[in-house]
């Protein structure tokens, strides 16, 4: 009931705001405003009415995620209204953590978690988690993309990710995790990670991976091993093939790479990458370096 009319509430601001509300759905928003405006009473439990009222109104604008601030009128209508369903014994929530979705774009970015865990994002990239570790464990999700964790040792909260239908457990180390339509791969640079997913486990250890491919884990050898330094400095690159340069180039910007005549990346090359530089240029840097014709269409990387 509290669920569908919290609901209802925040539909009815956001179309109110957008100015998409008819008239009758306006006066029914003032309305149910006003009157909760005028029969709600603070109790001492809310705590100290200015501040309980200023955290309410944060609270419900994270909620609804818009930039645009509310009228001052529906600003503190907002807030009575919610202090009336406490005086009935309501609360708004069911009590779990507010959820924070984290997307990039064009450009990897970067984000630090509440236990100081720093999460590096590629581009085109989106990860869900927790404004505050309230748990046994810290829980987070990588929906989209690529990304490269420094986690914050805490074993008695383990740092746990879901990424598609594999998880990722640790208690404190780095590693990368790449999600795609097609697989999902882990990959160790410092520490101890254990990755399961449906009946299978598999612990890894620096330079190891494990791919999830048809269903199945399958663990291996890392062959990359500067990925950390490639999402959080410059990054200069000393006689490596190409195929080594793309795989760091689908793991920071989240493309494909389609070549016919595979011999091409076998090409090797000194490449100074900065840390903010676009794809564009990177591939304007190895097309002069290797008077080759790389250019990206869309998410996929081609040469002539």
């Amino acid at each position: 009931m509290v669920k569908k009319l919290k609901h209802n509430l925040e539909s009815l601001l956001e179309k109110s705001e957008q100015k998409k509300t008819s008239n009758s759905e306006e006066q029914l928003l003032n309305d149910f405003m006003q009157s909760a405006y005028e029969k709600s009473e603070w109790v001492e439990a809310m705590g100290e009415k200015n501040q309980a009222s200023e955290k309410i109104y944060t609270s419900i604008q994270k909620h609804i995620n818009k930039k645009k601030v509310l009228p001052l009128y529906f600003r503190y209508a907002v807030a009575a209204s919610i202090a009336l369903l406490f005086g009935l014994g309501y609360f708004l929530s069911d009590g779990s953590p507010e959820m924070v979705t984290f997307k990039t774009a064009q450009l990897s970015d970067s984000i630090q978690l509440e236990d100081g865990s720093i999460i590096y994002l590629a581009a085109n990239s989106v990860f869900e988690y927790p404004e505050t570790f309230d748990k046994e464990e810290r829980a987070v999700k990588l929906l989209k993309g690529n990304a490269f964790f420094e986690v914050t040792k805490d074993p008695e909260h383990p740092f746990i990710i879901t990424s598609g239908a594999v998880k990722t457990k640790v208690l404190g180390t780095s590693f990368h995790i790449q999600l795609s339509k097609a697989k999902c791969n882990v990959m160790v640079v410092t520490g101890k990670v254990n990755v399961s997913s449906k009946n299978q486990s598999i612990d890894l250890l620096p330079n190891e991976e494990v791919s999830l491919i048809a269903g199945n884990l399958f663990k291996e050898k890392s062959e990359t091993t500067s990925i950390s330094s490639f999402y959080k400095e410059n990054t200069e690159l000393n006689n490596v093939s190409l195929k080594e340069v793309f795989k760091l180039l689908e793991y920071k910007y989240g493309i494909n790479m389609k070549v016919k005549n595979k011999s091409v990346l076998d090409t090797r090359l000194t490449l100074f990458i900065e840390r903010k530089a676009s794809l564009e240029s990177i591939l304007n840097q190895i097309n002069y370096i290797t008077n080759l014709k790389f250019k990206l269409y869309e998410d996929t990387v081609t040469v002539n």
